[in-house]
């Protein structure tokens, strides 16, 4: 049964979550996980995967945006899967370990992953499907924890 844990920031902006999201991902790989990070749309793909590049350089996180190759051309294959994928519109099922969720809503294949990540920001929209989707596990027996950062 998929694991969830809520991570609710005081921020309330976007990059405070992609940040979060991309601090997550690297923890998860360094224990050998292959990570998936939901964004809203093709904008916060693109800052995220920026904020991967940026990372200290030893800590950088092999990663790459589903339906892009390393040139930023569009392809439905890369040649190899990094342990991070980033997407906005696609799924890759290659990744199954760790689902960190940055969209405003829940994504209907979280259950097909061992751990979901629910980074909260306070923006009232997110505030309350974050409302919804808490009720929404709990209520299907999910193991929920909620870390206030």
């Amino acid at each position: 049964m998929t694991r969830i844990d809520f991570y609710v920031l005081s921020a309330s902006d976007d990059k405070s979550r992609w940040q979060f999201a991309c601090r997550l991902a690297e923890k998860a790989v360094s224990r050998g996980n292959k990570v998936l990070i939901a964004t809203q749309d093709e904008a916060a793909s693109r800052a995220v995967d920026e904020l991967l590049w940026s990372q200290r350089p030893e800590s950088f996180v092999p990663h790459h945006i589903v339906g892009q190759n390393i040139d930023g051309q569009s392809t439905d294959a890369p040649t190899a899967k990094p342990p991070v994928v980033i997407t906005h519109d696609l799924d890759d099922i290659d990744h199954h370990d760790v689902l960190v969720n940055i969209r405003t809503t829940r994504l209907e294949q979280f259950s097909r992953f061992d751990r979901l990540a629910e980074i909260v920001i306070q923006q009232p929209e997110i505030l309350e499907n974050t409302r919804q989707s808490y009720a929404f596990y709990k209520q299907r027996g999910y193991p929920v924890q909620t870390h206030k950062l």
